[in-house]
């Protein structure tokens, strides 16, 4: 390769490195509108504004509104699918590994807060597009926690009671703390342990 040829391999790199930042601050930046005004009340002008970037540009990255607030449902429905992609050695590992992993990773990374709410708020409203809630609705961390529950129950390690209710105590418990960090980020973490405690059998 000559040295013109290598030029031009670099400037298609920072070019594209340069395309996908832009991409990448387009979509916090509208997170971060559809979590504070809601998916209907945000308009695309609000999003291209607060990416300081003309309307245009923007739709050279996302086709419509729509288009850019199915995107972060993906990612945010994607996140929920991470614990059944761990591998753990058994099941206290499975939810002391998940929340160990989410909170190391999400107090490095404060959007993750908003993409709990973002996710909620799509499931809960009669505005969200019909074909995005569907996707918000594929989130069912509690149906398949309650499995994992019901075996450490047999072995021992977690409380007795209906091992759905005890999933969904877990879960809402988490839930409610990413949306509460959402809205003050400055709340310290809670130990992985006092969570665990909601499951754990104490005998």
């Amino acid at each position: 390769m000559n040295i013109k040829s290598m030029k031009r391999v670099i400037n298609l790199t920072t070019r594209s490195e340069q395309k996908e930042k832009r991409r990448q601050l387009i979509l916090w930046k509208a997170l971060e509108l559809f979590v504070r005004n809601g998916y209907a009340e945000t308009k695309i002008n609000d999003i291209a504004k607060a990416a300081d970037m003309s309307v245009g540009l923007l739709f050279h990255y996302f086709e419509s509104k729509e288009q850019l607030y199915e995107e972060l449902i993906r990612i945010g429905v994607e996140g929920t699918k991470e614990p059944q992609k761990m591998e753990f050695s058994g099941p206290l590992e499975f939810f002391t590994g998940f929340l160990d992993s989410l909170f190391l990773f999400s107090s490095h990374q404060s959007w993750v807060f908003l993409m709990f709410v973002l996710v909620a708020q799509a499931r809960r409203s009669d505005r969200t597009p019909a074909h995005i809630k569907q996707i918000a609705m594929e989130v069912d961390q509690v149906e398949r926690s309650a499995e994992i529950i019901r075996v450490g129950q047999s072995e021992g390690i977690f409380r007795n009671g209906d091992p759905y209710a005890l999933s969904a105590a877990f879960w809402c418990s988490v839930q409610g703390i990413m949306e509460q960090l959402a809205v003050t980020p400055d709340m310290p973490l809670p130990e992985t342990e006092w969570l665990i405690d909601i499951i754990r059998s104490k005998g």
